[in-house]
């Protein structure tokens, strides 16, 4: 992601305060014994993460914005529910850019569990120290081999143990996709900033991340995960930012291009399809027709580009039916 010179300014302004907590305080909190926390140094207030995030290239409305200082700040989980394509893992890489501090991302699918999410030990690597210390004549105690030396560190360990002092963002990314067990972990990891794991202990953060959560809505998540998060819908945008996140997604497309292409996706809304096309469709799609040399869209290039656009056939007869005419606004339906 292009970070423009204002995020750097930000950063730099953040790096001459005294930034930085007592150990374990929980450094993206509020200022403790009158020393500011690193993120309180890049956003201090919600204005300026707006300022910041508008200049790492993302659009967001007022009410997301507050919603996402108030997670950066209390601290606490942010939950994000929306469509698809609207703009949620976005919003999670976009603050990353912003803290200048590490995207840990966690995709979430049918039968995940906590050990995928956490850790894993390199047992390749414990072969061959076991090897080495049978060449040597040496003996290897079971405990040897269950060290940090050959601990993988998954997502959510990855995130607990960034050493700081900003936090990393941990995006737990369509958590709807997991089941009822894996909701069940991140209560725990969630509440206490800590895991278990047996053959070492207990592992606390000490700079706790910035969690955000995503979820298309696929099914009902839980209320006691709920209760633990602030939440947020985002919803479609509005034609006129939809022209502005375009015009910056694909700057080479005229403006004249974007404009009818935010009117046709608008229409689009209209009609009963399956899965109305959300932002990522809509720069595939002004790409596609950038790339083509179309500066107005007209129904030719809008019938030929349809599959940018549109991922069902369902929802290309319907088009069809209703006519690509009307979808690139050159005729009444």
């Amino acid at each position: 992601m292009h970070i423009d010179p204002t995020v750097t300014a930000l950063r730099e302004e953040r790096d001459q305060r005294d930034s930085v907590p007592a150990r374990g305080s929980g450094v993206h909190g509020p200022a403790l014994g009158g020393r500011t926390s690193p993120v309180e140094g890049v956003v201090p207030d919600v204005e300026r993460l707006g300022a910041a995030l508008d200049a790492a290239g993302y659009v967001a409305d007022d009410g997301l914005v507050t919603a996402l200082y108030l997670a950066l700040r209390l601290p606490q989980p942010l939950l994000l529910e929306g469509e698809a394509g609207v703009g949620k893992t976005e919003a999670a890489k976009a603050i990353a850019a912003v803290l200048g501090t590490p995207l840990i991302r966690l995709q979430c699918y049918d039968g995940l569990d906590a050990a995928e999410a956490l850790y894993e030990w390199n047992y390749p690597r414990q072969l061959l120290s076991i090897r080495l210390a049978e060449a040597k004549h040496a003996e290897l105690a079971e405990a040897d081999l269950f060290t940090e030396e050959f601990l993988v560190r998954r997502p959510v360990l990855a995130a607990l143990t960034h050493p700081g002092p900003m936090p990393a963002v941990l995006l737990i990314d369509e958590v709807d996709r997991a089941d009822d067990d894996f909701e069940a972990f991140l209560l725990e990891v969630l509440a206490e900033s800590s895991v278990t794991i047996p053959e070492i202990g207990t592992v606390s953060a000490t700079v706790p991340p910035i969690v955000v959560l995503t979820s298309n809505r696929t099914r009902d998540l839980h209320d006691a995960l709920k209760r633990r998060c602030l939440y947020h819908w985002i919803d479609y945008p509005s034609a006129e930012q939809l022209i502005e996140i375009v015009r910056r997604r694909v700057p080479g497309s005229s403006a004249s291009l974007a404009n009818d292409v935010a009117a046709a996706v608008q229409r689009l809304r209209s009609l009963e399809i399956q899965k109305p096309p959300g932002i990522a469709e809509s720069i595939d799609w002004i790409s596609a027709l950038s790339l083509l040399g179309v500066d107005r869209l007209d129904a030719d290039a809008a019938d030929r580009t349809l599959g940018s656009l549109l991922k069902y056939r369902e929802d290309h007869d319907l088009v069809r039916e209703r006519g690509v005419a009307w979808l690139a606004g050159t005729r009444d339906a």
